[in-house]
């Protein structure tokens, strides 16, 4: 487990040990990009779903036109909630407003929002937050802090990412942007929603920011905004500037155990947000060897879910999750609070935990695992003497395929 710096303010000193010890959390990519559903005009997409609008380049005004279809009446919060109780999720983090631009919770400063916009009328991270309420599973958010599609200088400067050679803001409905045009996108919109946020919905575990602030002084702001409002919610480095925890990059692994705080994020198909065609899912037993293989590098893993337009979950994401917990069940004490064993190379059988004096082999490879030792190289008086706790466990499934 990372420990946190000497001199942090205590509440984000506890919220780093928290996040540390979590280890699984869900990621929930939903918007308006899920009413195409990987479609547009009669044809499949070739991208992730969420970035429907960029891929496409669909007119501000045409898009719009989405709100009006989208009423998820099969949502339901606390089916969400328990949901990632019973998979093992420590938290949840909810996309209140992606790269399209449009909230996913009733903002007063900008009505492009699911509550004034469509017809579905009610607040879903409102729901989610009372049904997290007296969980083990909180509540975080995503929120696009640059890049802004609704907004003519939203990530649309001339020196902003670029994606396949196009660049990552709105340039088929506007013209380059500014520096100016996006303080003032800043002043108006972003930091007006991140007050919202941080006021109306009782405490977030976290902020997932993404696309890095092209000024480093206005990323400070913001994370300062987030530190007065909330002392105790963390910030990842997607911000712009190192903020409280590293992100890696989109379904990325470190090649050793980091020292700082880390997680990455995981689809559990080819996309982010929903896209019907897109079954190209990855097996329980893939997910829970992804689990163990970031917990082994001392990583969180943030698996992510698109649900439909309608507010449901996906059924094959449902019953991956359902494995997922049932191995947890059995396993957590490998995962929840562990530690990278203290080895030099990975071992090509799989992963090792520890907690204190204890070992956890996780056997990913068992045709590679044969006479692997449950010992730790101590005779027996030794071990007694000097280390009384120290044993090796060796992690298993509730069925045999899921190892691991």
């Amino acid at each position: 487990m990372t420990t946190p710096q000497h001199g942090q303010p205590q509440p984000l000193t506890e919220a780093m040990r928290w996040f540390s010890a979590s280890r699984f959390g869900l990621f929930v990519h939903w918007g308006l990009y899920a009413v195409p559903a990987g479609m547009w005009k009669g044809r499949q997409i070739g991208y992730i779903g969420e970035w429907t609008m960029h891929g496409e380049r669909i007119p501000v005004t045409e898009y719009e036109q989405l709100a009006k279809r989208f009423n998820p009446t099969g949502f339901n919060a606390r089916e969400w909630v328990a949901m990632a109780e019973q998979a093992g999720a420590r938290y949840l983090v909810l996309t209140a407003k992606h790269h399209e631009g449009f909230a996913m919770y009733h903002s007063k400063a900008d009505r492009y929002n699911i509550v004034d916009a469509t017809p579905f009328k009610r607040d879903p991270l409102a729901e989610l937050a009372e049904a997290c309420r007296g969980t083990s599973v909180k509540l975080g958010i995503y929120y696009s802090q640059c890049v802004d599609w609704h907004e003519p200088h939203g990530g649309n400067l001339p020196d902003d990412w670029k994606d396949h050679g196009r660049k990552w803001g709105n340039d088929w409905d506007f013209p380059p942007g500014t520096r100016e045009g996006f303080a003032e996108y800043i002043e108006r919109k972003v930091k007006p929603q991140l007050t919202e946020l941080l006021t109306n919905y009782g405490p977030l575990a976290l902020i997932w920011f993404d696309t890095p602030t092209p000024g480093l002084a206005q990323a400070r702001e913001l994370y300062d905004l987030v530190r007065q409002k909330q002392p105790a919610c963390l910030m990842c480095s997607r911000l712009g500037i190192p903020a409280d925890y590293d992100s890696l990059g989109d379904n990325q692994s470190p090649p050793a155990p980091v020292e700082r705080l880390a997680e990455s994020c995981v689809t559990m198909n080819e996309t982010w947000g929903y896209k019907a065609h897109d079954q190209e899912w990855k097996s329980a037993a893939d997910m829970i060897n992804m689990l163990s293989d970031l917990s082994s590098k001392n990583c969180n893993f943030l698996l992510n879910l698109g649900p439909q337009p309608d507010g449901r979950i996906p059924l094959p994401s449902v019953e991956r999750l359902k494995a997922m917990g049932a191995w947890l069940s059995v396993n957590g004490e490998a995962i929840y609070d562990a530690d990278p064993a203290p080895t030099p190379t990975e071992p090509p059988w799989g992963r090792m935990t520890r907690k204190h004096w204890t070992l956890y082999l996780h056997v990913t490879d068992p045709a590679r695992a044969d006479g692997v030792p449950l010992d730790d190289g101590l005779d027996d008086d030794h071990r007694a003497r000097e280390h009384p706790e120290a044993h090796l466990r060796r992690p298993g499934g509730p069925s045999g395929e899921l190892g691991g």
